[in-house]
């Protein structure tokens, strides 16, 4: 399919800003950018019955989180499902507050308690502390999601990019250690492999709002520390056990790609990589699509049909269709 007049929209305005080259120092200017993108495609956000700030202990020193309760909430929902949230932004940019209209749509499609984590960001803060916060916020949930009107046997990850990244790695290693027990991971346009040399990277590398450029910027600020890119914490595509079929108890998962994303054909590797080790995956590619167009409503009509494919998929994992 050629490019959705409404993602060329979208690109044209970004054109016809000043460009930024991503570098160090451009950081404040990239962050501003991208809060003001999020602001002007989500639209106004929508109503819920409570969001509500607070941290989280972690070795790291305390863990924001907002906590977002569905407007469907009803006087008896004492115990609802839990999907912790991770955002995207090539671990760099981005946070709560710029994801909270999506936020705010994922617990009203979903009926359930988002837990939209605001977990710290490279360059200040590279590889593993981003993973490390998202990984305390994922088990207080399962200790303690009663606190917050959650129930912990019903517990799903999400995250989109860089966030999906996340998600992806975390739902591997609480299959490695055997909690919690996820219902779902959602990896929307995730992260999972960093080689860049993928025939989407070759198509969509340059003037699709997300570019090869970026990306590698993306992950030299996350792994300051010296990573090697064949870490599974990295990229969990390359996860052995999971290349090997031999992890067991991994999440069902749906997976959403874009047609014009350089991520797009690492996200459906690893759909078919789990796929490949038995487990249940639900696979979506939005044609004509850009990145970041999920749940962004204001620009791209795609953008609602995807958050709607998270809602129901999420709602038949807890059971509450």
């Amino acid at each position: 399919m050629t490019l959705h007049p409404q993602a060329r929209a979208v690109l044209d305005l970004v054109a016809a800003a000043d460009a930024v080259v991503p570098s160090d120092e451009n950081l404040a200017a990239i962050r501003g950018g991208y809060a003001m993108l999020m602001t002007l495609c989500a639209g106004s956000p929508e109503p819920v019955a409570d969001a509500r700030d607070r941290e989280l202990p972690s070795a790291g020193g305390p863990v924001p989180v907002r906590v977002y309760r569905p407007l469907t909430t009803r006087p008896d929902d004492a115990s609802l499902p839990v999907v912790v949230f991770f955002h995207g932004g090539g671990w760099t940019i981005g946070g709560v507050d710029e994801y909270d209209p999506i936020a705010r749509q994922v617990a009203n499609r979903a009926g359930a308690l988002v837990v939209s984590v605001g977990y710290r960001l490279a360059p200040e803060h590279p590889y593993p502390a981003p993973l490390d916060d998202c990984w305390a916020a994922t088990a207080w949930v399962a200790d303690h999601a009663a606190e917050i009107g959650g129930d912990p046997a019903r517990v799903a990850l999400m995250g989109d990019s860089a966030g999906g990244n996340i998600a992806a790695v975390l739902a591997l290693r609480c299959a490695r250690e055997g909690r919690p027990r996820l219902a779902l991971q959602v990896l929307v346009y995730p992260v999972v492999d960093c080689r860049f040399d993928t025939p989407s990277y070759l198509e969509n590398g340059t003037g699709n709002l997300l570019g090869a450029d970026q990306m590698r910027w993306f992950f030299d600020c996350y792994t300051r520390g010296g990573t090697d890119a064949e870490n599974p914490d990295i990229s969990p595509l390359r996860a052995a056990d999971l290349r090997a079929g031999a992890l067991r108890g991994i999440a069902p998962a749906l997976v959403i790609t874009a047609e014009y994303d350089p991520l797009r054909d690492e996200g459906e590797a690893y759909a078919a990589a789990l796929e490949t080790a038995g487990v249940t995956v639900a696979r979506t590619r939005y044609d004509g699509m850009i990145h970041a167009f999920f749940g962004l409503g204001a620009a791209f009509d795609a953008g609602s049909d995807a958050m709607d494919e998270v809602g129901s998929a999420l709602h038949a994992a807890f059971g509450t269709l």
